[in-house]
């Protein structure tokens, strides 16, 4: 069992799941504005079945998404990370570079300063060779993340499987970057 990766960048801390964790991010899941994007809320105990099975991932490979918490405060403010999707996608097998922020910690840089660092460690720490998001089409501010970070849209939309049919959610968009596009470039 490997020890759980944990990291900090120059605002953040990501680390490994804590039981004082799920509550706020519980109640981040229950926000509509947070889960636009996605086809429901989640409840608690959805949030608690989902952050279990980050802890197995963590317990089984040593990393997964971070809990990330401010390093000035040691507020909890959301997830980010990397994490092999559970849904048989048209591109996969992959690895997905991901976050959710509460609303309050948005506009701030956090989500491009976290997605940055996990880029580094899966390319750096775990030599992965290429690392994708994919979003809604309509999510334009995850979308400009990806793009901040260095990923590049490949033009190859998708309909998600886990999103019901005839949602404006539906329709997805595949971002990549390869380990050499990521260490030729400065993001």
């Amino acid at each position: 069992m490997p020890d759980p990766i944990e990291f900090e960048t120059q605002r953040l801390r990501l680390m490994a799941w804590q039981d004082r964790h799920v509550a706020p991010f519980a109640k981040m899941n229950a926000d509509p504005e947070v889960m636009r994007y996605f086809p429901a809320t989640l409840t608690e105990e959805q949030t608690r079945a989902g952050v279990e099975i980050w802890r197995t991932q963590f317990a089984e490979r040593g990393w997964s998404n971070w809990a990330v918490e401010l390093k000035h405060s040691g507020e909890f403010i959301g997830f980010v990370g990397l994490s092999i999707p559970r849904r048989q996608l048209p591109f996969s097998p992959c690895v997905e570079v991901g976050w959710r922020l509460t609303r309050r910690f948005w506009g701030r840089g956090y989500a491009t300063e976290g997605a940055r660092a996990c880029l580094a460690v899966g390319f750096g720490r775990l030599g992965l060779t290429e690392i994708v998001s994919f979003t809604a089409l309509t999510n334009l501010p995850s979308r400009a993340v990806m793009e901040r970070i260095g990923l590049r849209n490949t033009g190859l939309d998708f309909e998600h499987p886990a999103v019901p049919e005839g949602s404006p959610l539906r329709s997805h968009c595949l971002y990549a970057i390869t380990r050499e596009q990521w260490q030729s470039s400065d993001a």
